[in-house]
């Protein structure tokens, strides 16, 4: 791993340029400022927050959004019945991403590490995720999986409402039919 790779925690100071790379990668309309807002507000508890980002010297290459257990509810994509930790203690892992010219050098990896060490902090037992299951070569489960995240169920069109109302995937555009793995990561 590069040296010059800078992590810390989100600050205000981070959203201009994180709002230009997660919609440069996940898609126009993915995210907006007010949502970013309430999201990163979601990750703080305890006085701890769980959503992190990365710099390389002073530009913003990374990001991962964490909420705190507690912080969020299970919605209609989610199946607490299927995981082995109460709801309760779940945290909510929602988005990583990495600038694409630096996937895959482990920058994703030690986000995700950070925002563990924090939500265990918070008092979490582990963390879910909907994980884009067409991302190029699977990637988005493989690397999910390999920080030891289990599936715990298929979930199609999960994005679809999101495209009818602005988003435009950089599959599927408008009329989203990709699928989400949900997939819980339980905490050691």
């Amino acid at each position: 791993m590069s040296e010059r790779i800078y992590y810390r925690q989100l600050q205000l100071q981070d959203y201009q340029p994180l709002l230009v790379l997660a919609n440069t990668v996940h898609g126009a309309g993915y995210l907006d400022q007010p949502t970013l807002a309430y999201y990163h507000q979601l990750g703080i508890q305890q006085g701890k927050d769980a959503s992190f980002v990365a710099y390389q010297d002073d530009q913003l290459v990374g990001f991962r959004l964490a909420w705190a257990a507690g912080n969020w509810q299970p919605d209609a994509w989610c199946s607490p019945e299927l995981w082995p930790v109460p709801a309760a203690q779940v945290a909510y892992f929602k988005c990583n991403t990495i600038s694409p010219r630096l996937q895959g050098q482990g920058i994703g990896g030690e986000l995700m590490q950070r925002s563990i060490q924090a939500l265990k902090a918070q008092g979490a037992k582990a963390g879910v995720a909907h994980l884009w299951r067409q991302s190029p070569g699977n990637a988005a489960v493989r690397y999910f999986s390999k920080q030891g995240g289990q599936l715990v169920k298929i979930h199609p069109d999960k994005w679809r409402a999101d495209s009818h109302n602005g988003y435009e995937c950089v599959r599927c555009g408008f009329d989203c039919r990709c699928e989400a793995a949900e997939m819980i990561l339980l905490f050691g």
